[in-house]
């Protein structure tokens, strides 16, 4: 595979990790009331509920209070006030904030773009076992994008989320011991690997882990 295919791939699965950016729903119960109203379509309710428990410091509702603003769904759209509450909750330890605010510097949005600040937040989450995270910042390390081009942190990162389930950073992680990038050159573990990712439905990765059984035999365990 070309240097240039293996890139194609980190970041389409990066893509795919960081494709929900803000069109999450509200569904982490931070406070019953708030989560009942909400469900029940009493915006301005839940908005107030979701408000008052925020700023008594509940990480959730602070989380679930940015997603409102951020959708319009409490009077009008306030996004430096959603970036705010967004922000606080990141800061107090939130997993989901933190992956949120990592893609909003990513892309520039509502903040001053800085690859270096998105990697700081997805690894925070990443280190939380946020599964999408550990799949971008694993790929900011392969790329070298907003991090130093380390492919050993890299294969660390992507290891992490293909042991999570990962379809996409298991076939990446096999192509690395395939072709020896960040680690020494294992074809019967990349066989492994690109044999999990074909169970999930990866046809490419099947056709890979064909091709490696008849030439290095029975995958070795990871």
């Amino acid at each position: 595979m070309s240097a240039r295919l293996l890139v194609a791939n980190a970041e389409r699965v990066h893509r795919l990790a960081a494709s929900m950016l803000l069109l999450l729903c509200t569904t982490l119960h931070a406070e019953p009331s708030a989560w009942h109203a909400y469900q029940h379509g009493d915006l301005a309710s839940a908005a107030r509920l979701y408000e008052q428990a925020a700023r008594k410091g509940d990480r959730l509702a602070q989380f679930n209070y940015a997603m409102m603003l951020f959708r319009g769904e409490t009077r009008e759209r306030q996004r430096g006030e959603a970036l705010s509450w967004l922000r606080k909750a990141a800061e107090a330890g939130q997993i989901q904030a933190q992956y949120n605010l990592a893609l909003l510097y990513e892309r520039g949005v509502g903040v001053e773009k800085s690859l270096t600040a998105a990697t700081g937040w997805y690894r925070r989450a990443a280190e939380q076992g946020h599964v999408d995270a550990q799949v971008s910042v694993a790929t900011q390390y392969y790329l070298g994008r907003g991090a130093p081009l380390d492919y050993a942190e890299a294969l660390r990162w992507y290891r992490a989320a293909a042991d999570n389930g990962n379809v996409g950073a298991q076939y990446i992680l096999a192509s690395m011991y395939e072709h020896g990038l960040g680690v020494q050159r294992d074809e019967r573990i990349a066989l492994y690997w690109y044999d999990r990712a074909g169970e999930q439905g990866d046809a490419v990765a099947r056709v890979k882990a064909r091709d490696l059984a008849g030439r290095v035999g029975p995958a070795a365990p990871r």
